[in-house]
């Protein structure tokens, strides 16, 4: 028994850039599946503003109400489409379908190396072209050289799973190249090496630094540095559990600041947590306020009764939900360097389009990169990545100023968290 495959996936578009598009998926359920379709939609840098979840444990139906940030770029939603296809289980298995089949192994990871002409900018110019090209970026290694190039290195994988082949291989290299123009120098493009596993290891950031990004007290503070006037209103997110409406589920009644990212970061958290949403609303914001109603179980059909479940679990929704990111700024000897960390997911895949938004808030700043990489760093309650940027100082906007560091950090932070 299925459904005819076009059906699964349904967009509807809105009329004009101001009302939502409508994604509904209708499928087969699997063990974290609004995880990962959040994730996808996060990717294509969409916003969901207001979403529906229904399952019975078998068969999941989902409505998603998504709008395009101002500076997305032009959405495919035929691409979207086919990754939201990708990660829906087959509609031609039966109804009874085996919700214990093997999970997919990792895509391949690939290489690719930039040679170009250092310019402000060119960073978030490259990985702008990579979002058009549905490539997602695992790792950078970013090396300048004293006579004015750079040489990227960018560890990615496909979302269109095509880059085994020559022909996407070729046509990734001569897009960019295209794309860069007399920046660029040259490109190539190969499986990835023994150099990822390289890369791979885990950094060795300074015991301060570490405690700074990674403290488990932040719920006590607003932020690891001031924010400007208007965002010193943030509240902390309320979690409420009620076991008395249902006799087989547990309601999570949540209150928090609307925030991009917001959907996916809660279903991470229960994917991560052996958590089912067999019900579930997160209502459209008002006066950027969201109220969520989540009906869950334990992975094994009981309800959430033990107190200290309970405890737990609404601390770490509470935790991610007021910083699902840490951005600082430290010094680095003589010099200026931007950490900007985020929870890794249990399957290894970090938090989507973080780079993205960091690199294109430097470069609307004007401030330079000197050198940038991503890494993984570990904690004792779980593994992080971690975006660190060296910046370049300059007579515009001098790092050795206080008020220039808390601009960059709150405006790194407002684009990350879309405010």
């Amino acid at each position: 028994m299925g459904i005819p495959w076009d059906d699964v996936v349904v967009i509807q578009q809105g009329k004009d850039h101001n009302e939502p598009c409508i994604v509904t998926v209708n499928c087969p359920d699997k063990a974290g599946l609004g995880c990962d379709l959040c994730r996808i939609i996060l990717e294509f840098g969409l916003r969901i503003t207001r979403a529906d979840i229904s399952t019975d444990g078998r068969w999941c139906y989902i409505v998603y109400w998504v709008l395009a940030h101002p500076a997305s770029l032009n959405v495919d939603w035929e691409s979207l489409k086919t990754r939201l296809l990708s990660a829906c289980p087959s509609c031609l298995l039966s109804y009874h379908f085996n919700q214990h089949s093997t999970s997919p192994s990792p895509p391949p990871i690939y290489l690719l190396k930039v040679w170009c002409v250092d310019q402000k900018g060119l960073l978030h110019d490259i990985n702008e072209i990579l979002c058009n090209l549905e490539l997602i970026i695992q790792r950078v290694k970013a090396m300048p050289t004293p006579d004015g190039r750079v040489l990227d290195m960018f560890f990615i994988t496909d979302g269109m799973e095509l880059l085994h082949t020559k022909k996407r291989q070729d046509y990734v290299c001569e897009y960019l190249m295209d794309a860069l123009g007399e920046r660029c120098i040259s490109s190539e493009l190969q499986l990835a090496g023994p150099e990822y596993g390289h890369l791979q290891g885990f950094s060795s950031l300074p015991p301060a630094f570490a405690e700074e990004l990674f403290s488990s007290e932040l719920l006590d503070k607003l932020s690891l540095h001031p924010l400007s006037q208007d965002m010193t209103t943030l509240k902390t997110p309320t979690v409420t559990v009620d076991n008395s409406l249902s006799p087989v589920h547990t309601l999570l009644q949540i209150q928090c600041v609307d925030q991009k990212g917001l959907c996916y970061d809660i279903m991470r958290i229960s994917k991560d947590s052996d958590i089912k949403v067999a019900f579930g609303r997160f209502s459209s914001s008002v006066k950027g306020f969201r109220n969520i109603d989540l009906f869950v179980q334990h992975n094994d059909g009981k309800k959430i009764i033990d107190p200290e479940s309970q405890k737990t679990l609404c601390s770490c929704l509470k935790e991610e939900m007021l910083h699902p990111l840490r951005v600082t700024i430290v010094n680095r000897g003589p010099d200026t360097e931007l950490l900007v960390a985020n929870p890794v997911e249990l399957s290894g895949k970090g938090r989507p389009r973080v780079f993205y938004d960091v690199t294109l808030t430097l470069k609307a700043l004007g401030v330079g990169i000197f050198s940038a990489e991503v890494v993984r760093h570990s904690t004792q309650e779980r593994q992080w990545e971690v975006y660190r940027f060296l910046l370049e100082e300059s007579r515009d906007f001098p790092l050795t100023r206080s008020q220039a560091r808390t601009q960059i950090v709150d405006k790194v932070r407002r684009t990350l968290m879309g405010w």
